[in-house]
């Protein structure tokens, strides 16, 4: 049970983000939906009202676009002013992609949404974190990380955009920042896991084009091979809540076990170096 706890999780208007929230509102967390449309994010919220028997303080809306800096800052301000504490921050929200475009702030839109917009979330949200320990970090990330390279010479796309690989590598950097955060927050009592959910029937995929004589076969594939938005927060919902990951630092879970992942996603040299070209890229001075 969740009593007393609360939980942020970004996206949590739709697919995942909206499971997990109900599964942590099934647990009597009190869990802050984070989400850039508020009236889907509220209409969501009574639907998950309705199916948890959760009150109006047990779940909260507010506003967050991840896509610019100034409402991340505005939205951790609030955060910081008005809960005591902070148990859980699931990092979730995502762009799959998407056609080249770019976020208030100049960057590249699944770089910028995808791992620029948490890092600075979590950074701003991370004293919170700790004076409420022990607490928990969960990343969302995906297995296309496999495909994902850091090119560190055009994190922006500038020098040619590839909307399937630029996805693998916001989903790579998730990864790279799980694994420095976790070398960070040694002793803090503050924990951080990745998950990588599978494929799941969500809305995360409206930018990818399926031929119009393939729709209903692929409608058909889906409902029968895809997990459900409920089964894909099975992961998120255990590593926020569960007792079994108490002091679990720095690993990458998949249905609810930990994974192995490939030397690219832990390579400290390479986590360091985004994470200092992040710290710059969102203005952080330290």
């Amino acid at each position: 049970m969740m009593d007393g706890k609360t939980v942020i999780v970004t996206g949590a208007n739709s697919g995942i983000g909206k499971a997990t929230a109900a599964g942590v509102a099934k647990l009597r967390g009190r869990v802050v939906m984070a989400c850039r449309d508020l009236s889907r994010a509220e209409e969501a919220a009574r639907e998950i009202r309705q199916e948890t028997g959760a009150d109006s303080t047990q779940l909260v809306v507010r506003q967050l676009d991840l896509a610019s800096l100034a409402s991340v800052r505005a939205f951790c301000r609030d955060i910081i002013k008005e809960e005591p504490r902070l148990d859980v921050l699931v990092n979730n929200a995502g762009v799959y992609q998407c056609p080249y475009t770019r976020t208030e702030d100049g960057f590249e839109m699944q770089f910028g949404v995808n791992h620029l917009g948490h890092f600075l979330l979590t950074h701003l949200l991370l004293d919170l974190l700790k004076r409420s320990a022990p607490s928990r970090i969960v990343v969302v990330s995906s297995k296309l990380y496999k495909h994902g390279h850091i090119n560190f010479e055009d994190l922006n796309s500038e020098h040619g955009y590839n909307k399937a690989f630029a996805y693998s590598r916001s989903k790579l950097a998730n990864l790279l920042f799980t694994c420095e955060l976790a070398h960070r927050l040694e002793g803090s009592r503050v924990t951080v896991n990745a998950l990588t959910p599978g494929i799941v029937r969500t809305n995360l995929g409206r930018h990818v084009h399926v031929p119009v004589l393939a729709k209903p076969v692929f409608n058909l594939l889906s409902w029968g091979l895809f997990k459900s938005p409920e089964e894909g927060a099975g992961t998120p919902v255990h590593l926020a809540c569960s007792p079994d990951v108490d002091g679990v630092q720095g690993k990458c879970f998949a249905d609810c076990r930990p994974q192995v992942l490939l030397d690219k996603a832990t390579d400290r040299e390479v986590a360091t170096k985004l994470w200092d070209i992040s710290e710059v890229m969102v203005g952080i001075t330290t």
